[in-house]
């Protein structure tokens, strides 16, 4: 029999302590301190903490969440990559109006899948500011995979800035938080290595676009946090040796990419954003903003793991421990050496600047990828003269654009690794595509779809019933981690029946990427990157579903005054 480790069963019993009936819960939305060892400041939580609770479902049920407003300002609750009406999907100006002070709204939706997933607030810069929480749900078939105990792991990067001063400093100045600015010396170094004549040119090809090749992250100085806790505090997750463990990893953060590595330990990916996959033995992974993995591990020795973090630019980690018993801490691990962009990750030889914008273009190409199915990404130019760095994947599990270097036998998570274990949907033909370019301006922080931010953008409408092809061209510089609300969207890896099913689809810098949705879901929904600064300057569309089955009336909550 499965032994289910509950890492955190607070809202479950809650919800019994007040007499609430099975599939009810409550939640409160309330002004938190959050202590991450290295500073201390005034954030957002759910009943009382940040991270919130670990909400935990069945498939199947009806559930009634109660969720009351403790704040002084309006707020929400968006249940990331759940399916359900539309009016439950809690985006203030799509969903509904959101959530006053002193008010509580009751959600009411059935769940209809299984899986990892989370849960925050769609309000301006309260996810980033710690409203943030799991979501569990138990499927009603037995899992295609053995485990004995499990843990979430939820990343977050916790700023001592505040959401909207982070916002006003970057408008200010888009380097504003980039620690890692070149230097002269740093251009020494190059010439060394490549001559001068071919570090100058370098140089000067970046300063045209007014870009570094450190500029992996827009946002740094940041302590990352697994579980609310630093690597001084330690998060602990107890294992008896011998035992499978499921790891449910949940990236919850503004906007940081992670690679998660366990020393010692290999991890098998038998989940990506909830939904099973053919397992795939890794050594370490990347994930993406708002991705969720589910990872198997074994531990046989009577010995503290160390699950690591570390930010793709290399600026900041988080050590969480596995243990035998309470109390351990394991090693922190090294860092290793931070990327760097070079053109060919952009998409472009040098010089090639045409329609930078001060971000990234390029032109789609075919080519294969290492598994040998045929992508769609940018063209890759032979750039070993600048370090040696290799062509990468462009469905590289969502990443700068650059593969972390690895050792012999080191295997790294791709997606074109990534097979559904089984079909949701009888594959078919798209009834069409549409493109939408990933645009901005890092100069003055401003992002886009197709060069026009949400403010003034047209929704995207769509039909029910029919199969959308989306093809995202990633003009910028930036990584983007792409969220349909209220669909699956199926990445395409030239896989056809067996292509992935997820709810984030992350597209690296210079290249093309492919997902498609069945349209089979009413209503209006939420269509953004989910890097939370990005989306707020504009990186974001309104979705319009028209028409919809006959006689099908989704479900209706309300407010009342509290």
């Amino acid at each position: 029999m499965k032994f289910r480790f509950m890492a955190c069963f607070g809202l479950a019993a809650m919800a019994l302590a007040s007499g609430a009936n099975a599939g009810e819960y409550n939640l409160t939305v309330d002004p938190v301190r959050i202590d991450t060892g290295t500073f201390t400041r005034d954030g957002v939580g759910f009943n009382g903490a940040s991270p919130g609770p670990v909400l935990r479902f069945k498939e199947g049920e009806d559930v009634v969440i109660n969720v009351t407003n403790n704040l002084s300002e309006l707020t929400s609750i968006h249940w990331h990559g759940l399916i359900l009406p539309f009016q439950q999907d809690g985006v203030p100006g799509i969903s509904y109006a959101g959530i006053k002070p002193g008010e509580t709204f009751t959600y009411r939706f059935p769940i209809v899948q299984s899986g990892t997933y989370w849960f925050h607030s769609h309000s301006p810069f309260q996810e980033p500011d710690g409203a943030y929480g799991a979501i569990v749900i138990e499927p009603k078939q037995r899992e295609p995979f053995n485990f004995q105990r499990e843990h979430v792991i939820v990343l977050t990067d916790s700023h001592p800035h505040r959401g909207h001063r982070i916002m006003r400093n970057l408008k200010m100045m888009p380097d504003y938080y980039n620690r890692q600015q070149r230097t002269i010396a740093d251009f020494v170094a190059d010439a060394e290595k490549m001559g001068f004549q071919a570090a100058l040119a370098d140089r000067l090809d970046w300063g045209d676009m007014r870009m570094m090749p450190n500029d992996v992250e827009d946002l740094q100085g940041f302590t990352p946090l697994i579980n609310g806790k630093s690597t001084q505090q330690n998060w602990a997750g107890i294992f008896t040796p011998g035992e499978r463990i499921r790891l449910r990893f949940i990236n919850s953060s503004a906007m940081t990419y992670f690679d998660i590595r366990i020393p010692g330990l290999k991890m098998t990916v038998v989940q990506a954003d909830g939904n099973n996959v053919q397992p795939v033995p890794v050594d370490e992974f990347r994930i993406a903003v708002a991705e969720t993995y589910d990872v198997i591990v074994r531990p046989t020795e009577d010995k503290a793991y160390a699950i690591f973090a570390e930010s793709v630019a290399r600026t900041a980690s988080v050590r969480a421990t596995l243990a035998p018993r309470a109390g351990m801490a394991a090693d922190v691990p090294a860092m290793r050496k931070p990327p760097l962009l070079t053109m060919a990750d952009m998409g472009m030889a040098h010089g090639d600047h045409a329609g930078m914008n001060h971000s990234a273009s390029s032109s789609p190409a075919t080519h294969k990828m290492p598994d040998g199915t045929t992508m769609q990404g940018a063209a890759h130019t032979d750039h070993s003269a600048h370090g040696g760095a290799k062509p990468r994947d462009a469905f590289y599990a969502a990443g700068s654009g650059l593969v972390p270097t690895a050792a012999e036998g080191v295997k790294f998570l791709s997606y074109s690794d990534l097979r559904a274990m089984r079909p949701l949907y009888e594959h078919r033909k798209a009834t069409r595509e549409i493109e939408l370019r990933l645009t901005g301006n890092m100069e003055r922080y401003i992002w886009s779809i197709n060069g026009i931010k949400y403010s003034q953008a047209e929704p995207i409408r769509l039909k029910y019933g029919e199969r959308v092809r989306f093809k995202f061209v990633n003009e910028t510089m930036m990584t983007h981690p792409m969220h349909l609300h209220g669909m699956w969207s199926i990445l395409d890896t030239g896989k056809g029946k067996w292509d992935p099913i997820k709810h984030v689809v992350s597209v690296a810098p210079g290249t093309t990427v492919y997902m498609e949705t069945e349209v089979d879901a009413p209503g209006e929904w939420a269509f953004h990157c989910h890097l939370a600064y990005h989306a707020d300057s504009g990186m974001f569309r309104k979705v319009i579903v028209e028409g919809g089955p006959p006689k099908k009336q989704a479900a209706v909550s309300g407010a009342k005054g509290g």
